[in-house]
């Protein structure tokens, strides 16, 4: 069976630009909804792939936090190269970290890091979080039940190096937020897959003049698919809103 693989998008809107970020293991699917919302009250929003996500989870494990910024910083530059002088950022999880990375390396309108871990909880804990993708990703597919087994024991013996190289990457974030002065809104559910201090983490230690924090008690991980979605909508678009934008 042909599996439709979500794409990168780009919705025309206005001049003030969002760059939207999603998850590890995550795609575009994860943003899109806050991104048409976005668009529809004037803001033009783009939201890359990184390298290895939405394709054949044999590809993810190639790929790493190096890549995944390069791309990051690629939509960003598509986003400036359009001609939006001006541009925030929304990310989601994996995507939240980035989005506070950009906070201290280029100019960034405002932050909106959703459910952005500060630490792993365990090399384990994503490990799982990987086979069940690469399952998930399979079923898809349409496969049968013995070739995703196989498929699967293939996959297991797989170098999982890109765990190492993200509880790095995430260390180094979280040694640097405190060179984040862009206003902030830090974004945060009732979470099983990452630790929720996390959020008081960012929110504490960014030194933004203008910095807001709030909890989605209905809401999991994945926050910008789940219940409380349409609200998160409206005070992500209160946040940018307060922005002071030069148009």
């Amino acid at each position: 069976m042909k599996v439709t693989l979500p794409k990168p998008f780009t919705f025309e809107g206005g001049s003030r630009a969002v760059l939207l970020l999603h998850g590890f293991t995550g795609n575009s699917a994860d943003v899109r909804m806050i991104g048409r919302f976005l668009e529809k009250k004037g803001y033009t929003c783009h939201a890359p792939h990184y390298k290895g996500h939405g394709v054949p989870p044999e590809e993810l494990v190639t790929t790493g936090p190096k890549d995944w910024w390069q791309d990051v910083i690629n939509g960003y530059e598509f986003l400036k190269n359009k001609g939006h002088a001006e541009i925030a950022v929304a990310g989601l999880s994996l995507g939240g970290v980035f989005s506070l990375k950009l906070g201290y390396t280029v100019p960034i309108k405002g932050i909106i890091p959703m459910c952005a871990p500060m630490h792993i909880k365990s090399e384990e804990v994503m490990y799982q979080g990987i086979l069940e993708y690469a399952r998930e990703f399979k079923i898809r597919e349409g496969k049968t039940e013995d070739q995703i087994e196989m498929e699967m024991n293939e996959f297991k013996k797989t170098p999982m190096n890109t765990l190492k190289a993200l509880q790095e990457l995430i260390a180094d974030v979280r040694d640097h937020i405190d060179m984040i002065y862009a206003p902030t809104f830090v974004v945060q559910g009732h979470d099983k897959m990452i630790n929720t201090e996390s959020a008081t983490i960012i929110y504490n230690e960014v030194e933004s003049d203008v910095k807001k924090i709030k909890w989605y008690e209905e809401s999991g991980h994945v926050i910008t698919l789940d219940k409380e979605r349409e609200q998160l909508h409206e005070d992500i678009y209160a946040f940018l809103e307060k922005l002071n934008w030069n148009d």
